[in-house]
């Protein structure tokens, strides 16, 4: 009877202690309008890096857009609402993502002349014999001046590639990276070019992390250096790069690393921007959403979050697209070959 006592007793205790942890364990936040709202704007406020650059009261966007959210507030009212509150970040790092509806900032684009024409790269520069060495179209556009076109970062770039790359343009004058319209994609992309395009480690950037909930909580600046390839493959020659205002994130950094080379010309209008790396997270509701939390400088600390200048600035004459000619592959020829 004392053994059965003492079972009992055990039991007992289990469950109470079972019943009394389920009230000290904090249950999970409502999934509701008002739960998803504070959610996402307290996400952004612990983990945002460039509130003090772009002199962003985030505070004073909570006092704004919360009273439009209430418990009874639809799906489609609170998927504008957020938006239109991340968009008070002025950053194309940001995004908001629903079934039904998807929204990004555009603007540092949409307002700028396109300054590329894919149909006339396509016909008149890259031709019916251009030679695929993926991620890159080539071709030579002057006996001694090979055009390379990259169309996006998220297009890996392997040592192999690399190696065709050089093999067939290494005797080059001079080279054209083309980066127009290339919203960017991974950073050890950069890494894999530009190895191959240096002789000696080089400073080319910086990078500083969120390290606290404050506004300017960051960290110390750490430096983004390029080590050369072991492999004998390299073209240290000329080079000019091709920008638009459609060169965002890795390929704006791209572009301001290779501005750091001796040998580079940076040729067209300034990059798009997109100085910081993206952070992507999930609302109770299942809608994804990104923005920056880590950032990416120029090698003397100094942001490139609103784009990059060009060495040269130079745009898309309409008589020369007219004519099928693109003004800034012909610039960049004169110049390698001068």
């Amino acid at each position: 009877m004392k053994k059965l006592h003492h079972i009992l007793f055990i039991c007992g205790f289990v469950l109470s202690f079972s019943a009394c942890s389920e009230l000290l364990i904090e249950a999970d936040p409502a999934d509701n309008p008002v739960e998803n709202f504070e959610l996402l704007w307290r996400e952004v406020d612990a983990k945002y890096t460039l509130f003090d650059f772009k002199n962003i009261d985030w505070q004073a966007v909570y006092q704004k857009y919360r009273p439009q959210v209430n418990e009874k507030t639809t799906d489609e009212a609170l998927f504008n609402v957020l938006s239109a509150m991340l968009n008070e970040l002025k950053d194309g790092h940001v995004s908001l993502i629903a079934p039904f509806n998807a929204a990004s900032n555009r603007s540092w684009f949409f307002n700028y002349p396109p300054n590329y024409n894919a149909n006339i790269i396509d016909r008149n520069y890259l031709k019916e014999d251009r030679r695929i060495i993926l991620p890159f179209r080539t071709q030579w556009v002057d006996s001694s001046v090979a055009y390379i076109r990259y169309s996006s970062f998220s297009d890996g770039v392997s040592g192999e590639s690399m190696n065709e790359l050089i093999k067939y343009y290494g005797r080059a004058k001079g080279w054209i990276i083309d980066m127009r319209d290339n919203t960017g994609g991974s950073l050890g992309n950069v890494d894999a070019i530009m190895r191959r395009l240096v002789s000696a480690k080089t400073k080319v950037g910086a990078v500083q992390y969120k390290i606290g909930p404050g506004s300017n909580d960051l960290s110390k600046f750490f430096p983004y250096y390029i080590e050369p390839s072991e492999s004998a493959s390299k073209y240290l020659g000329k080079i000019v790069v091709l920008t638009n205002r459609k060169v965002y994130s890795a390929a704006n950094f791209f572009t301001s690393a290779m501005s750091v080379l001796n040998n580079v010309t940076i040729l067209g209008d300034q990059t798009g921007g997109g100085g910081g790396a993206p952070y992507s997270g999930q609302l109770l509701n299942g809608w994804s959403y990104t923005f920056s939390t880590t950032l990416l400088l120029t090698p003397d600390n100094q942001h490139i979050e609103n784009g990059v200048a060009p060495d040269i600035k130079l745009d898309l004459a309409p008589a020369d697209e007219a004519k099928g000619v693109d003004t800034m592959v012909e610039r960049a020829i004169e110049i390698l070959k001068g």
